[in-house]
């Protein structure tokens, strides 16, 4: 199926919208648009709506934890939002939920990061 990227940034933050299938195939492609994305605009913060993806393998875990240890590094956040609920159950098993915050909307998202 594939994997659409949708990216728009709100002063410092990066709103990543995707939608398909986040697997070993499209993975490396979203690693270098958010991480060329992050350097470029100086982003502190990232917002991950996850409403419309079908499906997430390991390798997808992997690219959304490696962002987020890159904004990290930034003292910046990793928020998630708008999740469906086999990726959720992803989240849930792969502890990644520890670390990232759950919103229900990217409206609500945006807004506890003062830009909306």
């Amino acid at each position: 199926m594939g994997l659409g990227i949708e990216m728009e940034i709100k002063k410092d933050v990066l709103c990543i919208r995707l939608n398909g299938e986040l697997d070993h195939h499209t993975a490396d492609n979203l690693r270098n648009k958010v991480t060329k994305a992050i350097d470029q605009y100086d982003i502190q913060h990232i917002v991950l709506n996850l409403e419309q993806l079908s499906f997430m393998d390991s390798s997808g875990l992997g690219v959304i934890l490696g962002r987020y240890k890159q904004i990290k590094q930034k003292n910046g956040e990793m928020v998630v939002c708008a999740i469906s609920p086999a990726v959720k159950r992803l989240f849930e098993m792969s502890g990644l939920f520890k670390i990232i915050r759950l919103d229900e909307s990217e409206q609500f998202a945006l807004s506890r990061l003062g830009v909306a």
